[in-house]
């Protein structure tokens, strides 16, 4: 009796493991896709990601014992490359420095109670509009890599030709969102397959690629398998990276996935009941040992910060609940180090749906605001009218920290403000001016 009770338990946790590394196995693909923006190669950051994936997701189920995914995060991957490296000009194994200084940082941090203060010191409606924010400049990435929007001279942008690339582009987004509606296992993934494959012609059998992809065709075949890069593996300036002037750098990077942590997990605890006596996360000590592990471990494989996946939840809602689905991710991701050929097939504007997707899954935060509050909602309007607007993760999210501090001082309620949010706007105030320095 004992043993048939157990074979369907552990056939649910299996199942479970398998239908939420389908949903977020598009990380594969899209991180090295971004961070090769930076200048990591895009097998190098194929490498990096799997890796990171399997060590950190199977960490957090022998170690945790909790149903979560750990991998490259999505927001704080954008961060690193288009407001860090290319926006800042910091140099790329100077920004991998960086992100090792935070992941420091952040184990510190997890080790003791500063995290319970920091989280508690932000406000639910700020960390609501950076999340919005960082999912509108993902979208926005999606549909620039598309050229569905260009720039423009006049009116800085503009809808683009309604050329091959971009008609690919739309079917792909249109198949993409019907899986996604009709909650189709792994929907992103083969949105990706299938906007892949509808890309072959460009190129090849009509016209010129190099218009829409840099070559002259889109897709390259170039093989099925290779042996994994490790040429970006231990690349970090640690030295570089100490300089002053990299503080608000880390600041940022450390606060981004210090909050996306404690948040993913509160909303994980919630969906699955995963709480303990007290109600606060099951096991949250030693998860967020994991999740500091982790992005302790990313720059030395060379990606940006790890970080708990809030697509867990699709493998809680099949009816996982322990760290065998954690691990199950974590070793499905491992035959992908040994296939950068066949994922390097996947041009931009297949990605590009999945980005578009991302940000509508992070807006939904906005119905959460409390928009008839005026010191909650201009805030959080502020994050996400800047982060996308200005092209810059690091100007939105500072001015909104900025803004927040300055409404509780015009209201009187200076000496209310936690020393933390006094800390962080300061040093939100030192970012800008580097930011505008540099």
């Amino acid at each position: 009796m004992h043993g048939t009770q157990v074979r369907p338990a552990l056939r649910t946790e299996v199942i479970a493991g398998i239908t939420t590394f389908l949903t977020a196995a598009y990380v594969i693909i899209v991180n090295p896709a971004i961070v090769a923006d930076a200048g990591i190669p895009f097998a190098a950051g194929v490498t990096a990601t799997v890796l990171v994936s399997f060590i950190g997701s199977c960490a957090m189920g022998l170690y945790a014992k909790s149903p979560i995914l750990v991998a490259p995060g999505m927001g704080i991957n954008a961060l690193f490359t288009y407001t860090i490296v290319l926006g800042m000009h910091v140099p790329l194994e100077t920004a991998l420095g960086c992100t090792l200084l935070a992941g420091i940082a952040f184990a510190v941090l997890a080790v003791g109670d500063a995290r319970s203060r920091l989280v508690a010191a932000v406000p639910p409606g700020l960390r609501y509009g950076v999340s919005a924010g960082i999912g509108l400049f993902l979208s926005f990435l999606g549909l620039i890599d598309s050229r569905f929007v260009v720039s423009d001279p006049k009116t800085l942008v503009a809808a683009g030709a309604f050329d091959p690339c971009v008609l690919t582009f739309l079917a792909g987004l249109v198949i993409t969102i019907a899986l996604v509606i009709r909650k189709v296992p792994g929907s992103l993934i083969i949105g990706m397959i299938a906007t892949t494959l509808l890309a072959v012609p460009i190129g090849r059998l009509y016209g010129d690629g190099s218009a829409y992809g840099g070559g002259p065709t889109l897709v390259n075949w170039t093989g099925w398998m290779a042996a994994p890069d490790f040429s970006f593996i231990g690349r970090v300036d640690l030295a570089g990276a100490c300089k002053l002037a990299y503080l608000p750098v880390i600041f940022v990077l450390l606060f981004t996935n210090f909050i996306e942590a404690m948040s993913t997990f509160l909303a994980l605890a919630e969906m699955g009941d995963l709480k303990d006596s007290n109600g606060l996360p099951r096991n949250i000590r030693q998860t967020m040992h994991v999740d500091a592990l982790s992005a302790l471990l990313s720059a030395p494989l060379g990606t940006s910060p790890a970080v708990a996946y809030l697509e867990s939840a699709a493998g809680i809602a099949q009816g996982g609940r322990t760290g065998v689905v954690a691990v199950v991710c974590g070793l499905l991701f491992l035959p992908f180090m040994f296939l950068s050929p066949l994922l390097s097939l996947v041009p931009s504007i297949a990605t590009a749906p999945t980005l578009v997707m991302v940000g509508i899954f992070m807006i939904e935060c906005v119905g959460k605001i409390r928009w008839d509050d005026m010191e909650e909602a201009i805030p959080a309007f502020v994050a996400i009218l800047l982060i996308p607007l200005s092209y810059s993760m690091t100007l939105g999210i500072s001015m909104a920290f900025i803004t927040h501090v300055l409404l509780q001082v015009i209201k009187g309620k200076a000496r209310g403000v936690p020393a933390v949010m006094w800390a962080t706007a300061i040093l939100s105030v030192l970012l800008i001016v580097q930011l505008k320095a540099g």
